[in-house]
């Protein structure tokens, strides 16, 4: 097996979230685990959140043996656009793109979305649930904010009040990514969710996109079962591990 260069790098954003050195590596290999070390050690990481492909089973069992605790499944859906008609909204809400003065108000009903969110954050007994909360708050600001972490922000309006919404990447020409996506606990079960993928999917289509990608945990039965429906299928999973070296030989 030829070896292949980690993609590890420090994680400035997690370090600011959390006040610690964490760094990042994805689509890890078993034969990339002394490298990644090295760079977590040489870089003084505190943290290091290590993703690996779940068919890599004999990775995952390695990661295991080092130290690394698994704290979620991240599986990943697909739609080609082409493949069917986009359909119709189910309701009345309204989806439009935010407008900048609403980042605040997007950010708070962040808060209230993910509280407790069962993702790999608050899935680490060593990280504090607040600062895991704020993570998302944090993710829905810079993603109307800054247009390197999101291309778009669609909204959804229920009875005149923002009651959720999806940030949207490009992350080539042709597929755009749900990189973040919820509805206010208070008014779910009214569609919203589903309006918002179709908004999603619709202005994907006006950019010229070929397909949209979207993740979530495996356990977030409810999501998956919306993107089925729509025509999203299963496309690969991810394992998500945790590795602190203040606690590894």
């Amino acid at each position: 097996m030829t070896f292949v260069q980690p993609q590890v790098h420090l994680s400035l954003i997690d370090e600011d979230r959390f006040g610690i050195r964490i760094a990042r590596a994805i689509n890890v290999r078993a034969d990339q685990l002394d490298a990644i070390d090295s760079f977590c050690i040489t870089n003084q990481v505190r943290m290091l959140i290590a993703r690996c492909f779940v068919d890599e089973l004999s990775t995952a069992q390695d990661m295991e043996s080092r130290g690394y605790s698994l704290m979620d499944t991240l599986i990943y859906f697909k739609r080609k656009l082409a493949a069917a008609a986009i359909p119709d909204f189910s309701s009345a809400v309204l989806i439009r793109p935010v407008e900048q003065e609403e980042a605040e108000i997007v950010a708070t009903l962040a808060v209230d979305m993910f509280r407790g969110y069962k993702g790999h954050y608050h899935a680490d007994r060593r990280l504090n649930p607040a600062d895991c909360d704020h993570v998302y708050s944090s993710w829905a600001y810079r993603s109307i904010q800054l247009r390197q972490v999101a291309d778009v922000v669609l909204v959804a309006e229920h009875e005149g009040q923002v009651a959720g919404f999806i940030a949207l990447r490009m992350n080539s020409k042709s597929e755009g990514e749900g990189t973040l996506y919820g509805v206010s606990p208070a008014v779910q079960g009214h569609g919203i969710g589903r309006n918002l993928i179709i908004g999603a999917l619709r202005w994907l289509e006006s950019t010229g996109a070929d397909h949209m990608i979207i993740s979530t945990q495996i356990t977030n039965v409810p999501s998956q079962k919306v993107w089925v429906r729509l025509g999203f299928e299963p496309m690969h999973a991810h394992y998500t591990f945790h590795k602190w070296y203040d606690e590894s030989a």
